[in-house]
């Protein structure tokens, strides 16, 4: 059985490791450290940890302060509070001067559960994803979150990871992680999908489904949505019959946007989007939620048949 493990949990610990690598790290968080686990790093280093209490604003702020000072700057929240309560911070005061600020936010998409509709981000990546400068990586597991806050750590400029708030099954036999580069996880030429963060795992579950009647599937973890990698896409576009996107968020402005705005200009083909239509979220259980708004195995399973009997 795959090790669940907690994005959050890997992204406190691998702060601590780079904190002791690098003494021009400093972390800040708007009092949610216990949730985020920044607070790991707050305990070791106190002295580099800075609680501004719910001011998210004035700490993204602050945070391009720091950076204007030569300091490598995590700052940390909900996803909500990140992208939307302190986007104009995140634009002016950080995008716009290029500085070395990395938000690394918690607690993104429906499987927040019972918090509900306010605290489930379902448009940060497309708020993310308008602002010049800005990276956006968003992991399917626990590993892949230490190698995308060391890639945020070891490149200049402003970054966005997305982390979610449940454990995530590990998914085996990825390959090297590389800022920009998909990761093709399994090969076919019937149909593609692209997925990222949490739906990375319930799309395996349905590659794996539809190869037991014969359909094979190309699955791409898609973890970084800017730079996206266009070359992965287009390849799939030319070599498979359509195109399925999967996505924790929004339909609009995420990953399902990003890949139809590639095929579009350069290879147009069928593209199935799987993700939040035109809805806010809801309390409840995280898998029940995922029913709801179909985006289970069973529904990507779903969206394969009908788009290949067309």
């Amino acid at each position: 059985m795959a090790e669940l493990l907690y994005q959050r949990d890997v992204y406190g610990q691998t702060l601590v490791e780079l904190g002791r690598q690098f003494k021009d790290i400093v972390v800040l968080d708007a009092d949610l450290s216990g949730s985020t686990r920044t607070a790991i790093f707050a305990k070791e280093f106190p002295e580099r940890f800075f609680n501004f209490g719910v001011a998210e604003q004035n700490m993204v702020a602050t945070s391009a302060g720091l950076a204007s000072c030569g300091k490598t700057v995590f700052v940390s929240t909900f996803a909500i509070f990140a992208t939307g309560r302190a986007w104009d911070q995140v634009r002016n005061s950080v995008c716009y001067s290029n500085f070395n600020v990395k938000i690394v936010a918690t607690h993104a998409g429906l499987t927040v559960g019972p918090d509900g509709a306010t605290h489930q981000a379902l448009e940060d990546i497309a708020l993310m994803r308008v602002l010049p400068n800005m990276f956006i990586i968003v992991p399917c597991d626990g590993p892949q979150t230490r190698e995308a806050v060391l890639a945020a750590a070891g490149h200049n400029g402003p970054f966005y990871v997305r982390l979610g708030r449940a454990k995530v099954p590990t998914i085996e036999f990825k390959g090297e992680f590389k800022l920009g580069k998909a990761q093709v996880l399994t090969s076919g030429n019937d149909l593609a999908i692209i997925a990222c963060g949490v739906m990375v795992t319930e799309a395996l579950v349905a590659v794996k489904s539809l190869s037991e009647i014969g359909i094979k599937v190309r699955l791409i973890n898609m973890h970084t949505i800017r730079p996206m990698d266009t070359e992965e896409i287009l390849k799939a576009a030319r070599e498979t019959k359509g195109i399925i996107v999967c996505e924790e968020h929004s339909v609009i402005g995420g990953l399902a946007s990003s890949v139809q705005e590639v095929v579009a200009e350069e290879h147009p083909t069928k593209v199935v989007c799987l993700g939040v239509k035109n809805r806010f979220g809801q309390s409840g259980d995280p898998a029940e939620l995922l029913k709801v708004y179909n985006l289970t195995s069973a529904d990507i399973e779903k969206a394969a048949l009908k788009l290949l009997s067309k």
